[in-house]
């Protein structure tokens, strides 16, 4: 099949499909002797892999992992695991940024009355460094 109807039986746009086969995380695409790209259904399989990957939030270098390990049909489980579990951490550590920052804007738009007062307690908050906010 032809880029359009992988990018269709994929879910995955063509211009990131271009950029997957780009890095690697594809093979090369056959080409026609006209030069267009052709996929088959392993193709396709590997793109859905990558898709559901980048849904779960893993990085493009763990995906090249993901991939590696994939393809190898003599890995052990556990390394497979092991890449998921640092994963899992590195999104608790995601959570607990974002929720320090949703409670600290939360804080400051308390503050502020939202009326038509020029004074606001936002901006004044958003003057100081909350780069030492506990996250």
């Amino acid at each position: 099949m032809n880029i359009g109807e992988a990018a269709k039986a994929s879910g995955i746009s063509v211009k990131m499909i271009r950029h997957y086969e780009s890095l690697g995380l594809i093979k090369e695409a056959e080409r026609t002797t006209a030069g267009y790209r052709l996929y088959s259904e392993s193709d396709i399989h590997s793109l859905s892999f990558i898709k559901s990957a980048r849904s779960l939030g893993f990085s493009l270098a763990q995906i090249e992992q993901l991939l590696s390990l994939w393809a190898d049909r003599d890995r052990a489980s556990a390394d497979v695991k092991a890449l998921a579990t640092e994963h899992i951490e590195e999104l608790n550590i995601k959570i607990r940024e974002l929720t320090a920052m949703r409670d600290l804007l939360a804080d400051l738009a308390s503050t502020c009355h939202g009326d038509n007062r020029a004074e606001c307690p936002i901006l004044s908050g958003l003057e100081r460094d909350h780069s030492t906010v506990d996250m």
